[in-house]
């Protein structure tokens, strides 16, 4: 039976790559049709050429639009390969390369879910996972954050995949951390994640003694972090100066916390003001959040449900940044297919509901049915339109009340952390 059944996956991997392949196609040309700008990636381009030519990073105000530099001086040494190709083949070669992130990311995503992430995909279920991971990838193109990752030419899929390939290793795994590190080196948002390995690692500590797996996870993520902002020093020490003791705390350099494109708990809060700084409000939120989301993240990963607790994590960390632009929600793709592997386990309409709602939320693009013209619209939002302009935010919320009754429930139909035995109840879970 098991032959059969890895025989008909292996037979479907082609229909799914020809449906992906041809959802990747049309979505390209839907790009070219837009005129998309891809202004992030001009601005990449010209960061990288300031920091080649010995400019001031943070002085910098690219295209039009004049946008500044908001990352540390780390990424603009890694984009000073973006000025050796023309504009045109640039913005070839980023979509091209953001389009097979994306079936990476699934596939990463996939892995972790599966419990099996440090070990390579054989038979059926390397079979299934292919094939799983094309269909995901031809819809998940379609969602507002990957497309507006694609419109903009963002990174957001790149530092995914770092985050979970660390995530997808053995968590004694040598390289375990250098992923976390470097995508918190390129932008900050990601060193949640290692907060987040440090506490898992603390608490089983605590628990078991010695020296857990996790603890080391989180070293070497900060080692990591360390090492590549110790290289922007040096390479670029004025900008490091001036990013480290300035720029770090100049929120708005971002843009008007108020817009709507800002699906962070900060944007949700000064919407609902009526104000472009919600002060104390959004401090005392962003503390309530965190310490709970990352309660509920820390919980499933002791109890070996990682693919919970990395979601949970991601959910948190776009919720208390102080801007999470739409596009930054590409981890909608592993909540929701969290989601919907907990339905087909569980069954029942609530879980399917779920799970479906979550990807009507990504792909309805509601966010974008209000005022959003320049002018400050947002500041004078009604009731309605500020549920539409929150609908991210909402989502993550539920998501993590789901995966807090999950995690309150059990291991039954989750995945069980690698490299730690199966016990239990969870055993024969695993047998059935």
């Amino acid at each position: 039976m098991t032959v059969i059944v890895s025989v008909a996956a292996r037979r479907r991997v082609p229909l799914a790559a020809g449906v992906c392949l041809f959802s990747f196609v049309a979505f390209w040309a839907a790009q070219r049709a837009a005129d998309v700008s891809m202004i992030d990636l001009m601005v990449y381009r010209a960061e990288g050429a300031t920091a080649r030519a010995g400019g001031d990073l943070y002085a910098l105000r690219a295209t039009e639009a004049h946008l500044p530099m908001t990352y540390p001086p780390f990424a603009a040494l890694l984009f000073t390969p973006l000025t050796v190709p023309d504009v045109a083949d640039l913005r070839m070669l980023a979509t091209a390369g953001n389009l097979l992130l994306l079936v990476v990311f699934v596939r990463l995503c996939l892995r972790l879910i599966d419990g099996r992430g440090h070990a390579p995909g054989r038979g059926r279920h390397g079979h299934a996972r292919v094939e799983t991971a094309l269909w995901v990838s031809a819809i998940a193109v379609w969602s507002e954050p990957v497309w507006t990752t694609l419109r903009y030419g963002q990174i957001n899929l790149l530092l995914a995949v770092l985050v979970l390939w660390d995530l997808t290793r053995r968590p004694d795994h040598r390289w375990a951390g250098v992923g976390i590190g470097v995508a918190a080196a390129i932008k900050l948002t990601p060193a949640l994640f290692a907060v987040f390995l440090l506490l898992v690692g603390v608490v089983e500590a605590v628990r078991r003694g010695g020296r857990p797996p996790a603890l080391r996870h989180a070293c070497v993520a900060a080692g990591a972090f360390l090492t590549t902002t110790l290289a922007g020093v040096v390479v670029l020490p004025d900008d490091s100066r001036h990013f480290w003791t300035r720029v770090v705390f100049e929120t708005s350099r971002a843009g008007h916390t108020e817009q709507t494109a800002n699906q962070s708990l900060r944007g949700v809060l000064a919407r609902l003001l009526h104000t472009g700084e919600p002060g104390l409000w959004w401090t005392a939120g962003a503390v309530l959040v965190c310490a709970g989301g990352l309660g509920v993240a820390v919980t499933a990963a002791v109890r070996g449900e990682r693919a919970w607790g990395a979601a949970a994590c991601a959910a948190t960390a776009l919720l208390v940044s102080p801007v999470s632009w739409s596009h930054h929600w590409v981890w909608w793709v592993p909540m929701a297919l969290l989601l919907w592997t907990r339905a087909a386990r569980r069954g029942g309409p609530v879980g399917w509901a779920a799970a479906g709602g979550l990807v009507v939320v990504f792909c309805s693009y509601a966010l974008w049915w209000v005022p959003h013209r320049p002018g400050r619209p947002e500041l004078g939002q009604s009731v309605g339109q500020m549920g539409l302009s929150a609908v991210y935010p909402l989502a993550a919320f539920g998501f993590l009340a789901v995966a807090a009754a999950a995690v309150r429930r059990g291991p039954r139909g989750l995945a069980e952390c690698p490299g730690r035995p199966l016990r239990g109840r969870a055993q024969a879970v695993a047998k059935e």
